[in-house]
C-alpha cells in the first residue's frame, strides 16, 4: 500500500490491474479539468435542451437544476474517491470490474460505451438549434430533421480526425473551447444581470404545464427534469484520461468535482438571469427555441449571435471531448479482449500513442445511429433521453458495487488521497437511490419524450425500455456465449508479472 500511494504516475495501479501503461503522460491539471467540464459543457446543454424544460415545466423547472446537482453531486464524490484510488483508462469499466467481477465490469462498460456513442449523436444534433440562428447559410438542406443530421455528421468527422491525430492535439483544441467556453459564460451572466426586468419569483411560474397531468406539477416537472438531468454527467472522464494525465491521483478527483460545481454555478445563473431578462416569459419561442431566442431578444441580434458562435465552440469541444470519453471505453475493453477485433481495437499508434481505430469506428457508429433515424421528427428528444438512460445505468453499475464493498468493510480508499472517510457510506446510498429514480424517471414510456407526434406507435412509446433492454440483452448474451472465454490481457498491455504467469 505504501509503495502505490508514493507512486503519482498512477502506472503502479495499472499493474494492479494486469496492465503496463502504452499511452503518453502529457495532460496537466487544466487538461483533466478541461475535459471534465467539456463534457458536461454546460452552454451546450443548457441551450440544447432549455426549450424542453421550458415546454415542459414553464420557468418553475429551474428548481430541477439544483435537484440534479444534488444527487450527482453523490455520484461525482463516490467517483472522485475511485478516481484517487484507480485512475485508469475506461474509468466505469475498470472501477465495477474491480468492485464486483468480470461479468458485472463487462456489463458497466458495455453500457458506457453505448451511451457515449448515442451522447455524440445526441449532442452533435444540437449544431442545428445553434448555427442557422447564426446564419441561415447553415441550412444546407430542406427540413430540419435532415439538416441537423447532416451537421452533426460533419461534426463527427471533425471529431474523429482529431481524436485520430492524438491526445496532445485532443487537449490544446479541447483546453481551448473551454476556455472561450467559460470567459463568455461569466460574461453572459454579467450581460443577463445586466437587463433583468423582472424578479427571481419567475421561477415559481409554472405557466399552467401541470394542468394536463393527473399528478398536477409533478408529472410536468419530472419531465423537465430531463432538461437538467442531460447536462450533469460525464465528470467521470478526467478518471478515464487517468492514464495520460500527470498525477492523476490529485488531479482526477479534482477535476470531476470541480467541473461539476462549475457547471452547475454557471449553468444555473444563465437559466435563472435568462428567464428574468426575457422580454416575454410567455413568448412561444421559449417552448421552441429555448435560450437561444433570450440571447437575441435581449442582447441584440449582433450580440446574440456572438454569443451563439461560443455555443458553437462549447458543442464543438463538447463532442470533442465525449468521443475522446468513448475512445478510452473501448480500449480499455479492447486490450482485455473483451470486444470483438480487441487486438486491432487495442492497438496503440506509436507515432500520435492514441488508439486510432475506436476513434473511426465509434465516429462510424455515431454517424449511422443518427442517418437511420434521420426521418424522425422526434429524434433530438428522444436520441438524447436514451444517451442519459445509459449513462444512469453506467453510474449505477459502479456506485452499487462500491456500497456492497463499504457495507462489507472492504473498501478502504488510500491514504492521503481523497476520501469520504465516514460519510462514504450515508454519500454512497444517497448516490445509488439518485441513480435508480432518475433511471425509472428518464425510462417512463412518456409519450411526451418518446411518441409526441403522429403516427402514434405503442414501441415508439416504449422504445425507452425496448432499447435499453435489447442493448443489455444482445450485449451481455454476445459476451457470455462468444467473448467470454476470450477474455485476458492481450500479451502486448500485459504487466511483467502477467506476461511471466
Amino acid at each position: 500500500m505504501n509503495a502505490t500511494t508514493s507512486d503519482t504516475s498512477g502506472d503502479s495501479e495499472l499493474g494492479e490491474f494486469g496492465y503496463t501503461n502504452q499511452l503518453k503522460r502529457t495532460l496537466g491539471s487544466f487538461h483533466t479539468f478541461a475535459a471534465g467540464i467539456s463534457y458536461i459543457s454546460v452552454l451546450t446543454g443548457v441551450f440544447q435542451l432549455s426549450y424542453l424544460g421550458l415546454s415542459a415545466g414553464g420557468p418553475a423547472y429551474w428548481w430541477s437544476w439544483p435537484m440534479v446537482f444534488a444527487g450527482q453531486l453523490m455520484v461525482a464524490l463516490c467517483f472522485a474517491e475511485l478516481a484517487a484510488r484507480y485512475p485508469v483508462a475506461g474509468s466505469v469499466y475498470n472501477w465495477a470490474k474491480k468492485l464486483a467481477g468480470p461479468h458485472l465490469g463487462w456489463l458497466a462498460g458495455w453500457t458506457m460505451l453505448g451511451a457515449s456513442i448515442v451522447s455524440i449523436s445526441a449532442t452533435a444534433l444540437a449544431y442545428q438549434r445553434t448555427l442557422p440562428q447564426i446564419w441561415s447559410g447553415f441550412q444546407l438542406v430542406g427540413g430540419d430533421a435532415a439538416n441537423g443530421v447532416l451537421l452533426a455528421c460533419l461534426l463527427i468527422v471533425f471529431t474523429t480526425l482529431v481524436n485520430a491525430f492524438g491526445v496532445k492535439l485532443m487537449a490544446r483544441i479541447n483546453s481551448a473551447g473551454v476556455f472561450i467556453e467559460l470567459v463568455f459564460a461569466v460574461l453572459l451572466v454579467v450581460l443577463l444581470a445586466a437587463n433583468i426586468t423582472r424578479g427571481p419569483e419567475v421561477v415559481t411560474e409554472t405557466l399552467g404545464t401541470g394542468d394536463a397531468h393527473d399528478s398536477g406539477y409533478l408529472g410536468a416537472f419530472l419531465i423537465a427534469a430531463i432538461a437538467s438531468s442531460y447536462v450533469m454527467y460525464g465528470f467521470d472522464t478526467a478518471a478515464s484520461l487517468g492514464e495520460e494525465s500527470v498525477d492523476p491521483h490529485r488531479n482526477a478527483p479534482k477535476a470531476i468535482l470541480r467541473a461539476l460545481i462549475a457547471s452547475f454555478v454557471l449553468g444555473g445563473l444563465i437559466i435563472l438571469l435568462a428567464l428574468m431578462a426575457v422580454g416575454d416569459i410567455r413568448s412561444p419561442e421559449l417552448t421552441t427555441v429555448g435560450l437561444q431566442f433570450v440571447l437575441t431578444d435581449v442582447l441584440g441580434p449582433t450580440v446574440g449571435r456572438v454569443f451563439l458562435l461560443v455555443v458553437f465552440i462549447a458543442i464543438t469541444v463538447c463532442v470533442l471531448a465525449v468521443h475522446t470519453a468513448a475512445i478510452r471505453i473501448a480500449f480499455a475493453m479492447a486490450r482485455d479482449n473483451a470486444l470483438p477485433a480487441g487486438r486491432l481495437l487495442a492497438t496503440v499508434s506509436p507515432r500520435t500513442g492514441t488508439p486510432v481505430l475506436p476513434a473511426i469506428v465509434i465516429g462510424v457508429l455515431a454517424m449511422a445511429l443518427l442517418v437511420v433515424n434521420i426521418d424522425s421528427p422526434q429524434i433530438f428528444s428522444a436520441v438524447t433521453s436514451l444517451a442519459i438512460i445509459l449513462v444512469y445505468l453506467s453510474y449505477l453499475l459502479a456506485t452499487v458495487p462500491m456500497l456492497v464493498q463499504r457495507l462489507r468493510g472492504r473498501w478502504q480508499p488510500e491514504s492521503g488521497r481523497f476520501s469520504l472517510g465516514r460519510w462514504g457510506v450515508p454519500i454512497n446510498i444517497l448516490a445509488v437511490l439518485w441513480g435508480g429514480a432518475m433511471t425509472v424517471n428518464l425510462a417512463w414510456p412518456r409519450a411526451e419524450i418518446y411518441d409526441a407526434v403522429e403516427p402514434h406507435h405503442w414501441y415508439l412509446r416504449w422504445s425507452s425500455v425496448l432499447f435499453v433492454l435489447a442493448f443489455a440483452v444482445i450485449g451481455f448474451g454476445y459476451y457470455w456465449f462468444v467473448q467470454r472465454r476470450r477474455v485476458g490481457v492481450l500479451a502486448g498491455h500485459a504487466a511483467p508479472s502477467v506476461k511471466e504467469a
